[in-house]
């Protein structure tokens, strides 16, 4: 695409304590788009990481702590100042600050935006840095190896048109996470189309070592089912019900159900606890057609364990709901 036209585009990135990965993901984007308004949104660094930004040319927006930190509130909030600061603008490339954008992402994106005029936003491969760190790295990577094509949802990092974004009034601010399907919930409402293109597009640095870092994240992904389907579960779309009901399902109550029955059947329904080697088996074998047998089985294992952390985050979303309460971010970096 030598010599393709990528006016009209701005960046938005946002980032807490990020480091040397905030300088990597900026240089991409002033690579890409060396003509283009980049703004990035800091929650709150103490690692200088604003003062980074400010050194290779881009604005810096501080967010105000005073106010519930989401990663939708700092998207709207770069947004904001972008649109403000630069007029004429069509497109938004939003990207975190621990992904580095591919080279030849931008001008893919922006092509195919141009092309079709339902689209309201692009997306494409995320992959994982360092893959081989630790098994928890290797498994936000398989998450994220996702069909080509007509899309539902993308993930943090997308390249949107502005006209799309402005119409639906951008991210919804006091989600904790699972604010990006809920958006393009939203947009496909209003007519417009989501699509994952055959590109690679941003390598991420998950940087997730530990297992309770693994957890944490997957009670996040908990807390944004319950959140989806208390909002959109019983509209046409049933927005993340049937992921709500499954976490219910194999991570408290058939489990619970199992335990309060033993005495009545004399131990024998200790044997029930059987199926969730199945379940796992059976995870384990539609993954092998896009991955190694090793690390489909690990996938599978920690689907299966990962659904009692996500009723974890349902407990949190829905206790939180009842008192009134505000979630607070689940942070596992």
């Amino acid at each position: 695409m030598s010599g393709f036209e990528l006016s009209g585009i701005g960046v938005v990135v946002i980032g807490r304590n990020e480091g040397e990965r905030l300088r990597v993901c900026l240089v991409s984007a002033i690579s890409q788009l060396p003509h283009s308004p980049i703004v990035y949104v800091d929650s709150g660094s103490t690692d200088g990481s604003a003062a980074l930004a400010q050194s290779l040319g881009v604005e810096v927006i501080a967010l105000d702590l005073s106010i519930p930190f989401t990663a939708a509130r700092a998207r709207n909030a770069g947004f904001a100042a972008l649109v403000s600061k630069a007029s004429g603008l069509e497109m938004v490339q939003f990207v975190d600050g621990d992904c580095e954008l591919v080279e030849g992402w931008c001008e893919r994106a922006v092509a195919a935006l141009r092309a079709e005029a339902d689209l309201a936003l692009v997306c494409g491969r995320r992959r994982e840095r360092y893959p081989h760190q630790s098994i928890f790295n290797q498994l936000c990577d398989m998450e994220w190896n996702t069909p080509i094509g007509e899309a539902l949802a993308c993930g943090g990092d997308a390249m949107i048109r502005i006209a799309a974004l402005r119409q639906v009034q951008g991210y919804r601010d006091s989600l904790i996470a699972g604010e990006e399907p809920e958006l393009c919930l939203r947009l496909r409402r209003g007519g417009w189309r989501i699509l994952r293109l055959e590109a690679e597009m941003t390598l991420h640095d998950a940087n997730i070592l530990r297992f309770s870092q693994w957890w944490r994240r997957t009670v996040r992904a908990g807390h944004a089912y319950a959140e989806g389907a208390w909002l959109y579960g019983l509209a046409p779309e049933h927005h993340w019900l049937r992921e709500s009901l499954r976490s219910w399902f194999w991570g408290l109550i058939l489990p619970l159900a199992l335990c309060l029955s033993l005495r009545v059947s004399y131990g024998w329904s200790a044997g029930g606890f059987l199926v969730y080697p199945v379940l796992a088996g059976r995870i384990a074998w539609q993954r092998r057609s896009t991955e190694p047998a090793s690390a489909a089985s690990w996938y599978a294992l920690f689907c299966v364990l990962g659904k009692v952390a996500e009723v974890q985050g349902q407990i949190q979303f829905h206790c939180d709901r009842l008192q009134g309460q505000g979630s607070q971010l689940l942070e596992y970096k």
